[in-house]
């Protein structure tokens, strides 16, 4: 089970992580270190922000400023698993939270909403496999990034768009789900042309959200 879980992050995962392998080294960053923040930071989107950044020369506690500003989701997606992971010890917790992205995320909210029963095994294969992939393609990008001079003809840099679209889509269950996802991209990129550059994700993720849960509730009571 957590193969099969895990295939689809694995497909997507190698050749986004090939791409940040690239694009790590063409802003002169030492490979170790590019290979390091795939093991520990192990975050996607952050971890382009921080070599972008990098390579534009800005230090580094505004580089880690940014990171966490990015990452503030994670609380959410933690706070929405956490119901379904009161059987785990607080040690397996702490290494579920260290594995946790938003595919994973993705593809385990989609398990238990399906009535899944939890089994650690199966969340820790599935994670473990996802962030082995991460690490593998980052390596690949390293040490084999010289012989490409340009990656986006091979479209890899709308590989994570296209990972994010494929797990957002099971989870739209009911025209409310539709509307809530619609609406916070409305937002969020409205908030970004007006100049939110770094909160316009975490801002409109909580309104739509908080906005969908007030009107599920409100259905219900009239119910």
């Amino acid at each position: 089970q957590g193969l099969q879980r895990a295939l689809p992050i694995v497909l997507g995962y190698l050749p986004v992580s090939f791409a940040f392998g690239v694009l790590a080294v063409k802003n002169n960053c030492p490979p170790a270190f590019a290979i390091a923040m795939s093991v520990f930071l192990y975050a996607g989107s952050g971890q382009f922000v921080a070599i972008s950044l990098w390579g534009s020369g800005i230090g580094v506690f505004s580089i880690i400023a940014s990171v966490f500003v990015v990452n503030l989701r994670h609380l959410l997606m933690s706070a929405a698993l956490a119901p379904h992971l009161t059987r785990l010890q607080r040690w397996q917790k702490f290494l579920f939270g260290y594995e946790l992205t938003d595919e994973t995320f993705g593809v385990h909210t989609t398990a238990f909403q399906r009535g899944w029963a939890l089994s650690a095994t199966t969340l820790y294969s599935c994670n473990i496999l996802a962030h082995t992939s991460w690490i593998s393609g980052t390596i690949l990008g390293v040490f084999c990034g010289s012989l490409i001079q340009d990656v986006r003809p091979l479209g890899l840099d709308y590989a994570l768009t296209a990972m994010f679209l494929a797990l957002l889509a099971p989870q739209c269950r009911t025209s409310l789900h539709v509307i809530a996802g619609a609406f916070s991209m409305l937002l969020a990129v409205g908030l970004k042309a007006a100049g939110v550059e770094q909160w316009h994700v975490i801002i409109a993720t909580v309104v739509s959200a908080s906005t969908a849960t007030l009107l599920l509730h409100y259905k219900e009571q009239k119910r």
